[in-house]
């Protein structure tokens, strides 16, 4: 069975009496380029255990069979049981899951269902959760790559640079643990139906250590938020309005000390920049903010 032809998708969710939820974000693929050239850029081989969120009728899933040594599929979705019994036939390698993987204790179900392999995330990301999901697979901790297709406006966002419009706390937070990579789009037409929007494919590498050295980072991310909050203001007005205990002499003095404008804006500053004030922050605090 081809799944990604539309003509045997639509015969696979008729005889099922399958109908797409718009709640959950279902969209399927029709073009068998993506899940092939998704599942070839995971880089995955016979010692991966590979977490998939979201398989639909299984065209990535099954891509991901043929290259992992272990594939653990999170479905929300029961209706599409059935249709995963009949897609999934033969891939022996397969474990689908139904439930919601926001709930899961992520690196307790990577170790017991992939033992002894490394445990990496590979999926097509629903978009209403894209964010949600993310956060979970990089707290989680036990990933080393996490490749996904989510929206383009977000994928850019979570790979912008300093300086441009893209740049934002969401990012930083991304930065801050994997180095990220921007791979490639894929057009609303390969899909079932079709969304409104552009998709792309990141890949995600855990550091092996942070790309700065921080005090204290919960004060960092605290700047980093408020710097976003009130990304047009200074970060002198941003932070002082919002972290308790900083006062706007109090981060002029910082910024001074540092050699900053201290009209800049957070905007402009890169994770060893917020980090760089964190910890002149904290140098000069006795408690806690």
């Amino acid at each position: 069975m081809n799944l990604t032809d539309i003509n045997e998708i639509r015969a696979l969710l008729a005889r099922h009496n399958f109908r797409f939820s718009k709640s959950l974000g279902q969209n399927f693929l029709t073009a068998a380029w993506v899940p092939e050239d998704i599942a070839a850029a995971a880089e995955l081989d016979e010692g991966a255990g590979v977490l998939e969120v979201g398989p639909g009728i299984g065209c990535l899933t099954r891509e991901l069979s043929r290259r992992a040594g272990k594939v653990v599929s999170v479905e929300l979705d029961r209706a599409l049981q059935p249709i995963l019994a009949e897609t999934l036939t033969g891939c022996e390698n397969v474990e689908v899951v139904f439930g919601d993987v926001l709930k899961q204790d992520l690196p307790a179900l990577a170790e017991e269902t992939m033992p002894g392999l490394r445990h990496v995330v590979c999926a097509n990301l629903p978009y209403n959760v894209t964010s949600p999901l993310l956060t979970a697979f990089i707290e989680a901790g036990c990933f080393e790559t996490i490749t996904v297709m989510i929206q383009r406006e977000v994928a850019r966002r979570i790979c912008a640079p300093p300086g441009t419009a893209d740049y934002g706390a969401f990012g930083i937070f991304v930065q801050w643990h994997m180095e990220t990579e921007l791979l490639f789009d894929v057009p609303p037409s390969c899909f079932i139906p079709q969304p409104k929007v552009t998709s792309s494919v990141i890949r995600l590498h855990r550091r092996s250590e942070h790309p700065a050295a921080v005090e204290d980072e919960k004060l960092m991310f605290r700047l980093i938020r408020a710097a976003f909050n009130q990304r047009r203001k200074t970060l002198v007005n941003a932070v002082s309005s919002q972290v308790p205990g900083v006062t706007k002499e109090e981060m002029e003095k910082v910024l001074q000390t540092l050699g900053f404008d201290t009209r800049v804006r957070g905007e402009v500053l890169d994770i060893g920049g917020f980090a760089k004030i964190a910890n002149e922050i904290s140098a000069g605090k006795s408690t806690d903010l």
